[in-house]
Protein backbone atom coordinates (compact mmCIF):
# COMPACT_ATOMS: atom_id res chain seq x y z
CA UNK A 1 0.00 0.00 0.00
CA UNK A 2 1.40 3.11 -1.36
CA UNK A 3 1.66 5.88 1.88
CA UNK A 4 -1.06 8.38 2.00
CA UNK A 5 1.38 11.66 1.58
CA UNK A 6 1.95 9.85 -1.63
CA UNK A 7 -1.53 9.45 -3.19
CA UNK A 8 -2.41 12.87 -2.01
CA UNK A 9 0.20 15.67 -1.58
CA UNK A 10 0.60 15.69 -5.46
CA UNK A 11 -2.99 16.24 -6.35
CA UNK A 12 -3.08 18.55 -3.20
CA UNK A 13 -0.11 20.73 -4.61
CA UNK A 14 -1.67 20.52 -7.83
CA UNK A 15 -4.72 22.19 -6.64
CA UNK A 16 -3.15 25.04 -4.89
CA UNK A 17 -0.81 25.96 -8.47
CA UNK A 18 -4.73 25.54 -10.53
CA UNK A 19 -6.68 27.83 -8.62
CA UNK A 20 -4.17 29.94 -8.74
CA UNK A 21 -3.39 30.05 -12.42
CA UNK A 22 -7.58 30.14 -13.28
CA UNK A 23 -9.79 30.86 -10.03
CA UNK A 24 -13.06 29.42 -11.39
CA UNK A 25 -13.57 25.85 -10.98
CA UNK A 26 -15.38 25.23 -14.64
CA UNK A 27 -16.64 27.19 -17.60
CA UNK A 28 -19.68 29.79 -16.74
CA UNK A 29 -21.77 27.67 -18.38
CA UNK A 30 -20.96 24.41 -16.12
CA UNK A 31 -23.68 23.74 -13.31
CA UNK A 32 -23.47 20.73 -10.88
CA UNK A 33 -26.05 19.30 -8.91
CA UNK A 34 -25.69 17.52 -4.93
CA UNK A 35 -28.04 15.08 -4.05
CA UNK A 36 -27.48 13.55 -0.39
CA UNK A 37 -29.18 11.63 2.64
CA UNK A 38 -30.72 13.68 5.41
CA UNK A 39 -27.81 15.98 6.10
CA UNK A 40 -29.19 18.48 8.72
CA UNK A 41 -31.92 16.62 11.02
CA UNK A 42 -29.44 13.72 12.61
CA UNK A 43 -25.75 14.01 13.29
CA UNK A 44 -23.01 11.49 12.29
CA UNK A 45 -19.64 11.15 10.07
CA UNK A 46 -21.70 11.17 6.57
CA UNK A 47 -23.37 14.47 7.36
CA UNK A 48 -20.39 16.12 8.39
CA UNK A 49 -18.66 15.40 5.45
CA UNK A 50 -21.44 17.09 3.22
CA UNK A 51 -21.77 19.87 5.08
CA UNK A 52 -18.01 20.13 4.77
CA UNK A 53 -18.46 19.94 1.13
CA UNK A 54 -21.27 22.23 1.00
CA UNK A 55 -18.89 25.04 3.51
CA UNK A 56 -15.97 24.18 0.69
CA UNK A 57 -17.55 24.94 -2.44
CA UNK A 58 -19.18 28.42 -1.10
CA UNK A 59 -15.94 29.71 -0.27
CA UNK A 60 -14.70 29.17 -4.06
CA UNK A 61 -17.16 29.04 -6.48
CA UNK A 62 -18.62 31.47 -8.72
CA UNK A 63 -21.09 28.94 -10.15
CA UNK A 64 -24.17 28.26 -8.78
CA UNK A 65 -25.44 24.81 -7.90
CA UNK A 66 -28.68 23.04 -6.70
CA UNK A 67 -28.80 20.67 -3.65
CA UNK A 68 -31.63 17.75 -3.57
CA UNK A 69 -32.31 16.56 0.17
CA UNK A 70 -34.02 13.47 0.71
CA UNK A 71 -35.47 13.36 4.29
CA UNK A 72 -34.57 17.40 5.44
CA UNK A 73 -37.31 19.25 5.90
CA UNK A 74 -37.26 23.49 4.69
CA UNK A 75 -37.44 24.71 7.76
CA UNK A 76 -34.12 22.90 9.21
CA UNK A 77 -31.22 24.66 10.22
CA UNK A 78 -29.37 25.29 7.21
CA UNK A 79 -26.40 28.03 7.31
CA UNK A 80 -25.60 26.89 4.11
CA UNK A 81 -28.22 28.24 1.79
CA UNK A 82 -27.17 31.26 -0.64
CA UNK A 83 -26.66 32.39 -3.89
CA UNK A 84 -24.32 29.41 -4.47
CA UNK A 85 -26.42 26.68 -3.48
CA UNK A 86 -29.94 26.50 -3.68
CA UNK A 87 -31.95 23.57 -1.48
CA UNK A 88 -34.93 21.50 -2.41
CA UNK A 89 -36.02 19.43 0.51
CA UNK A 90 -37.98 16.00 0.20
CA UNK A 91 -39.04 14.69 3.35
CA UNK A 92 -42.73 12.80 3.85
CA UNK A 93 -44.31 10.64 6.67
CA UNK A 94 -44.01 7.72 4.02
CA UNK A 95 -40.15 7.40 3.22
CA UNK A 96 -41.41 5.89 -0.04
CA UNK A 97 -43.23 8.70 -1.51
CA UNK A 98 -40.56 10.72 0.11
CA UNK A 99 -38.31 9.27 -2.26
CA UNK A 100 -40.46 9.11 -5.11
CA UNK A 101 -41.39 12.53 -5.04
CA UNK A 102 -37.44 13.36 -5.06
CA UNK A 103 -36.59 10.87 -8.42
CA UNK A 104 -39.61 12.43 -9.82
CA UNK A 105 -38.40 16.34 -9.12
CA UNK A 106 -34.73 15.00 -10.10
CA UNK A 107 -36.26 14.00 -13.58
CA UNK A 108 -37.18 17.17 -14.56
CA UNK A 109 -34.70 19.32 -13.29
CA UNK A 110 -31.95 17.12 -15.01
CA UNK A 111 -34.51 17.13 -18.30
CA UNK A 112 -34.54 20.89 -17.75
CA UNK A 113 -31.27 22.30 -16.79
CA UNK A 114 -28.85 19.46 -17.91
CA UNK A 115 -26.24 19.72 -14.92
CA UNK A 116 -22.92 19.35 -16.15
CA UNK A 117 -22.73 16.64 -13.28
CA UNK A 118 -24.48 15.08 -10.59
CA UNK A 119 -22.72 14.20 -7.14
CA UNK A 120 -24.62 11.68 -5.33
CA UNK A 121 -23.87 12.27 -1.54
CA UNK A 122 -25.12 8.07 -0.30
CA UNK A 123 -25.06 4.64 -1.98
CA UNK A 124 -28.06 4.13 -1.08
CA UNK A 125 -29.37 7.28 -3.53
CA UNK A 126 -26.76 6.36 -6.54
CA UNK A 127 -29.14 3.66 -8.46
CA UNK A 128 -31.54 6.95 -8.73
CA UNK A 129 -28.78 8.86 -9.56
CA UNK A 130 -27.74 6.55 -12.25
CA UNK A 131 -31.67 6.20 -13.89
CA UNK A 132 -31.73 9.61 -13.88
CA UNK A 133 -28.28 10.51 -15.66
CA UNK A 134 -27.74 7.82 -18.34
CA UNK A 135 -30.72 9.03 -20.76
CA UNK A 136 -28.99 12.06 -20.59
CA UNK A 137 -25.28 10.67 -20.41
CA UNK A 138 -25.15 13.09 -17.50
CA UNK A 139 -21.57 11.88 -15.72
CA UNK A 140 -22.44 11.56 -11.87
CA UNK A 141 -19.77 10.51 -9.15
CA UNK A 142 -20.87 8.79 -6.04
CA UNK A 143 -19.38 9.56 -2.82
CA UNK A 144 -18.49 5.77 -0.71
CA UNK A 145 -17.38 6.06 3.22
CA UNK A 146 -16.63 3.20 5.42
CA UNK A 147 -18.73 -0.20 6.01
CA UNK A 148 -21.38 0.53 4.03
CA UNK A 149 -19.28 -0.49 1.05
CA UNK A 150 -16.77 -3.20 1.99
CA UNK A 151 -18.86 -6.36 1.39
CA UNK A 152 -20.46 -7.32 -1.99
CA UNK A 153 -23.56 -4.89 -2.16
CA UNK A 154 -26.83 -5.72 -4.00
CA UNK A 155 -27.05 -5.83 -7.84
CA UNK A 156 -28.26 -2.08 -8.41
CA UNK A 157 -25.68 -0.56 -5.79
CA UNK A 158 -22.84 -2.39 -7.29
CA UNK A 159 -24.49 -1.46 -10.99
CA UNK A 160 -24.14 2.34 -10.05
CA UNK A 161 -20.84 2.41 -8.60
CA UNK A 162 -19.69 0.31 -11.51
CA UNK A 163 -20.96 2.65 -14.12
CA UNK A 164 -19.97 5.87 -12.41
CA UNK A 165 -17.82 8.28 -13.88
CA UNK A 166 -15.90 8.78 -10.70
CA UNK A 167 -16.10 7.62 -6.97
CA UNK A 168 -15.08 9.35 -4.33
CA UNK A 169 -13.85 7.92 -0.90
CA UNK A 170 -12.24 8.65 2.37
CA UNK A 171 -9.18 6.33 3.08
CA UNK A 172 -7.28 3.84 1.36
CA UNK A 173 -8.34 0.69 2.92
CA UNK A 174 -12.28 2.06 1.78
CA UNK A 175 -11.15 2.18 -1.50
CA UNK A 176 -9.65 -1.17 -1.74
CA UNK A 177 -12.31 -3.05 0.47
CA UNK A 178 -14.95 -1.50 -1.63
CA UNK A 179 -13.15 -1.77 -5.13
CA UNK A 180 -12.38 -5.77 -4.14
CA UNK A 181 -15.59 -6.32 -3.01
CA UNK A 182 -17.63 -5.14 -5.85
CA UNK A 183 -15.29 -5.00 -8.56
CA UNK A 184 -14.64 -1.28 -9.06
CA UNK A 185 -12.40 0.32 -11.52
CA UNK A 186 -9.21 1.82 -9.08
CA UNK A 187 -8.91 4.33 -11.51
CA UNK A 188 -12.19 5.48 -11.00
CA UNK A 189 -11.35 6.33 -7.28
CA UNK A 190 -10.26 9.30 -6.06
CA UNK A 191 -9.07 9.94 -1.98
CA UNK A 192 -11.34 13.04 -0.84
CA UNK A 193 -10.58 12.67 3.45
CA UNK A 194 -12.50 14.11 5.89
CA UNK A 195 -11.94 17.77 6.94
CA UNK A 196 -11.26 18.41 11.21
CA UNK A 197 -12.51 22.50 12.06
CA UNK A 198 -8.93 23.64 13.48
CA UNK A 199 -10.69 26.80 14.77
CA UNK A 200 -13.17 24.83 16.93
CA UNK A 201 -11.01 21.88 18.00
CA UNK A 202 -8.25 23.48 19.77
CA UNK A 203 -5.41 22.31 22.68
CA UNK A 204 -6.59 24.27 26.17
CA UNK A 205 -6.60 23.27 29.78
CA UNK A 206 -8.85 21.09 31.16
CA UNK A 207 -11.75 22.17 32.66
CA UNK A 208 -12.31 22.16 36.06
CA UNK A 209 -16.06 22.00 35.96
CA UNK A 210 -15.75 19.05 33.65
CA UNK A 211 -13.14 17.18 35.70
CA UNK A 212 -15.54 17.64 39.12
CA UNK A 213 -18.54 16.40 36.88
CA UNK A 214 -16.79 13.17 35.83
CA UNK A 215 -14.93 12.79 39.07
CA UNK A 216 -11.22 13.10 37.32
CA UNK A 217 -9.64 14.86 40.22
CA UNK A 218 -5.42 14.38 39.43
CA UNK A 219 -6.48 11.06 36.75
CA UNK A 220 -4.46 10.15 34.17
CA UNK A 221 -7.68 10.34 31.24
CA UNK A 222 -7.70 7.92 28.10
CA UNK A 223 -10.88 8.85 25.93
CA UNK A 224 -13.21 7.22 23.70
CA UNK A 225 -15.78 9.06 21.91
CA UNK A 226 -17.55 6.88 19.70
CA UNK A 227 -21.93 5.49 19.04
CA UNK A 228 -22.35 2.62 22.15
CA UNK A 229 -24.18 0.29 19.81
CA UNK A 230 -24.33 -3.09 19.67
CA UNK A 231 -23.77 -3.30 16.03
CA UNK A 232 -20.68 -1.25 16.81
CA UNK A 233 -18.73 -2.71 19.06
CA UNK A 234 -15.68 -3.06 16.86
CA UNK A 235 -15.27 0.32 18.09
CA UNK A 236 -13.12 -1.15 20.84
CA UNK A 237 -14.71 0.01 24.26
CA UNK A 238 -14.90 -3.54 25.44
CA UNK A 239 -11.23 -3.93 24.55
CA UNK A 240 -10.13 -0.90 26.38
CA UNK A 241 -12.15 -1.78 29.61
CA UNK A 242 -10.31 -5.39 29.26
CA UNK A 243 -7.53 -3.50 29.16
CA UNK A 244 -7.47 -1.04 32.04
CA UNK A 245 -6.46 -3.90 34.75
CA UNK A 246 -2.77 -4.20 33.34
CA UNK A 247 -2.78 -0.30 32.34
CA UNK A 248 -3.82 0.59 35.65
CA UNK A 249 -0.41 -1.33 37.58
CA UNK A 250 1.93 1.30 35.74
CA UNK A 251 -1.00 3.78 35.92
CA UNK A 252 -2.62 3.67 38.91
CA UNK A 253 -4.22 6.67 38.46
CA UNK A 254 -5.97 6.12 35.22
CA UNK A 255 -9.66 6.68 34.01
CA UNK A 256 -11.34 5.77 31.12
CA UNK A 257 -13.74 8.34 30.19
CA UNK A 258 -16.50 7.38 27.54
CA UNK A 259 -18.60 9.47 25.63
CA UNK A 260 -21.41 8.46 23.28
CA UNK A 261 -24.90 6.83 24.23
CA UNK A 262 -26.65 3.50 22.69
CA UNK A 263 -28.45 -0.26 23.53
CA UNK A 264 -24.81 -1.35 24.60
CA UNK A 265 -23.63 1.11 27.11
CA UNK A 266 -25.79 -1.60 30.00
CA UNK A 267 -23.05 -4.19 28.61
CA UNK A 268 -19.91 -1.84 28.80
CA UNK A 269 -20.67 -0.79 32.33
CA UNK A 270 -21.49 -4.38 33.35
CA UNK A 271 -18.33 -5.73 31.67
CA UNK A 272 -16.25 -2.98 33.59
CA UNK A 273 -17.86 -3.95 36.90
CA UNK A 274 -16.65 -7.57 36.35
CA UNK A 275 -13.52 -6.86 35.86
CA UNK A 276 -12.70 -5.10 39.02
CA UNK A 277 -12.41 -1.63 37.29
CA UNK A 278 -15.66 -0.46 37.42
CA UNK A 279 -14.66 2.69 39.26
CA UNK A 280 -11.91 3.63 36.70
CA UNK A 281 -14.49 3.98 33.75
CA UNK A 282 -16.98 6.76 32.99
CA UNK A 283 -19.62 7.04 31.05
CA UNK A 284 -20.55 10.53 30.16
CA UNK A 285 -23.70 9.83 27.79
CA UNK A 286 -24.35 12.06 25.14
CA UNK A 287 -22.16 15.33 24.67
CA UNK A 288 -23.18 17.63 21.96
CA UNK A 289 -21.02 18.64 19.24
CA UNK A 290 -19.97 22.14 20.45
CA UNK A 291 -19.33 20.83 23.71
CA UNK A 292 -17.03 17.92 22.32
CA UNK A 293 -13.42 20.48 22.42
CA UNK A 294 -13.29 20.92 25.72
CA UNK A 295 -14.09 17.31 25.93
CA UNK A 296 -11.17 16.15 24.02
CA UNK A 297 -9.05 18.25 26.43
CA UNK A 298 -9.25 16.38 28.71
CA UNK A 299 -7.93 13.64 27.50
CA UNK A 300 -4.14 12.67 28.15
CA UNK A 301 -4.29 10.01 25.65
CA UNK A 302 -7.28 9.31 23.10
CA UNK A 303 -8.52 5.81 22.51
CA UNK A 304 -10.30 4.15 20.17
CA UNK A 305 -8.97 0.77 18.78
CA UNK A 306 -11.21 0.35 16.13
CA UNK A 307 -12.29 -0.80 12.39
CA UNK A 308 -12.91 2.76 11.15
CA UNK A 309 -13.63 3.77 7.27
CA UNK A 310 -11.46 6.99 8.46
CA UNK A 311 -12.05 8.01 11.83
CA UNK A 312 -12.28 11.71 12.18
CA UNK A 313 -12.73 11.44 16.00
CA UNK A 314 -8.52 10.94 15.48
CA UNK A 315 -8.26 14.58 13.61
CA UNK A 316 -10.25 16.13 16.16
CA UNK A 317 -8.33 15.15 19.07
CA UNK A 318 -5.02 15.56 17.39
CA UNK A 319 -6.35 18.96 16.37
CA UNK A 320 -6.83 19.56 20.26
CA UNK A 321 -3.30 18.31 21.06
CA UNK A 322 -4.16 14.62 22.30
CA UNK A 323 -2.16 11.34 21.46
CA UNK A 324 -4.12 8.89 19.39
CA UNK A 325 -4.25 5.05 19.24
CA UNK A 326 -6.28 3.03 16.71
CA UNK A 327 -6.44 -0.35 15.07
CA UNK A 328 -3.71 -1.36 12.58
CA UNK A 329 -6.09 -2.77 10.36
CA UNK A 330 -8.42 -0.01 8.80
CA UNK A 331 -9.19 3.39 7.30
CA UNK A 332 -7.31 5.08 10.49
CA UNK A 333 -4.14 4.51 8.81
CA UNK A 334 -4.80 7.79 6.75
CA UNK A 335 -5.85 10.34 9.73
CA UNK A 336 -2.71 8.65 11.50
CA UNK A 337 -0.32 8.67 8.47
CA UNK A 338 0.83 5.00 8.89
CA UNK A 339 1.55 5.13 12.63
CA UNK A 340 3.62 8.44 12.22
CA UNK A 341 0.80 10.38 14.44
CA UNK A 342 -0.26 7.85 16.63
CA UNK A 343 -0.13 4.50 18.08
CA UNK A 344 -2.07 1.55 15.65
CA UNK A 345 -2.25 -1.96 17.46
CA UNK A 346 -3.95 -4.82 16.77
CA UNK A 347 -7.68 -3.80 17.43
CA UNK A 348 -8.40 -6.98 19.35
CA UNK A 349 -5.60 -7.66 21.29
CA UNK A 350 -5.33 -6.56 24.63
CA UNK A 351 -1.86 -6.88 25.76
CA UNK A 352 -0.87 -4.70 22.94
CA UNK A 353 -3.74 -1.80 23.43
CA UNK A 354 -2.70 -1.90 27.31
CA UNK A 355 0.84 -1.45 26.13
CA UNK A 356 0.63 1.13 23.91
CA UNK A 357 -1.59 3.10 26.44
CA UNK A 358 1.19 2.90 29.27
CA UNK A 359 3.34 4.15 26.34
CA UNK A 360 1.10 6.99 25.74
CA UNK A 361 0.72 8.05 29.10
CA UNK A 362 4.32 8.25 30.33
CA UNK A 363 5.46 11.61 30.96
CA UNK A 364 8.49 11.63 28.78
CA UNK A 365 7.88 13.20 25.00
CA UNK A 366 10.30 14.50 22.53
CA UNK A 367 9.74 17.71 19.94
CA UNK A 368 7.89 16.28 16.88
CA UNK A 369 7.15 13.13 18.53
CA UNK A 370 3.72 11.55 18.39
CA UNK A 371 3.06 12.78 22.24
CA UNK A 372 4.18 16.35 20.77
CA UNK A 373 0.72 18.31 21.44
CA UNK A 374 1.74 21.18 18.86
CA UNK A 375 3.28 19.08 16.47
CA UNK A 376 0.57 16.79 16.37
CA UNK A 377 -2.25 19.43 15.78
CA UNK A 378 -0.03 20.89 12.81
CA UNK A 379 0.30 17.95 11.24
CA UNK A 380 -2.89 17.39 11.10
CA UNK A 381 -4.30 20.84 9.78
CA UNK A 382 -1.39 20.42 7.39
CA UNK A 383 -3.19 17.64 5.76
CA UNK A 384 -6.54 17.64 7.15
CA UNK A 385 -7.63 20.68 7.72
CA UNK A 386 -10.35 23.37 6.32
CA UNK A 387 -8.32 24.65 3.42
CA UNK A 388 -6.53 21.21 2.49
CA UNK A 389 -10.19 19.47 2.06
CA UNK A 390 -11.12 22.71 0.06
CA UNK A 391 -7.88 22.42 -2.39
CA UNK A 392 -8.99 19.19 -2.72
CA UNK A 393 -12.87 19.57 -3.84
CA UNK A 394 -11.57 22.60 -5.92
CA UNK A 395 -9.42 20.07 -7.81
CA UNK A 396 -11.63 16.88 -8.09
CA UNK A 397 -14.97 19.70 -9.80
CA UNK A 398 -12.17 20.69 -12.26
CA UNK A 399 -10.85 17.34 -13.44
CA UNK A 400 -13.31 14.87 -13.08
CA UNK A 401 -13.98 13.03 -15.88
Amino acid sequence: MQSFNSQVDQPLRAAQTTAAETGAIAPASAAFLFVFLEIFEREGGIQSYAQDIFRSYCSFSKQPADVFLLRDRPDCSNPFQSDHLNFHYFKHPSAQVGRLWMAIALFFHILKNRPARVLCGHINLAPLVRFVCQPWQIPYTVMIHGKEVWEPLPRPLRAALQQADEIWTVSRYSRDRAAAANQLDLNKIRLMPCAVDGDRFTPGEKSAALVDRYGLTNAQVLLTVARLWSGDIYKGVDMTIRALGAIAQSIPNVKYLVIGRGDDQPRLAQLAKDLGVGDRVVFAGFVPTVELPEHYRLADAYVMPSQEGFGIVYLEAMACGVPVLAGDADGSADPLQDGKLGWRVPHRTVEAIAHACIEMLQPEATPQSRKDGQWLRQQALTWFGKAAFTQRLQDALKTAP
